[in-house]
């Protein structure tokens, strides 16, 4: 899948917006995208699975 069909891009909570230093993840079908907004356009952009990207999000979040 090409990044450029991805949608929906959304920054972080996290992310320091006064340095430009934000986090996006952006969605296509059954695939998220990761990108770094300080990097020149075109972005890269890291793609993974839907289920990887979920399995990494709970790996996070078991620790709460």
């Amino acid at each position: 899948m090409s990044p450029r069909t991805l949608t929906g891009w959304r920054k972080s909570s996290h992310s320091h917006f006064e340095e430009n230093a934000c986090v996006e993840i952006g969605a296509g079908p059954g695939v998220v995208g990761v990108r770094d907004t300080k990097q020149p356009v075109p972005r890269p952009v890291l793609v993974y699975s839907a289920t990887a990207f979920t399995a990494f999000l709970d790996h996070l979040t078991a620790g709460r």
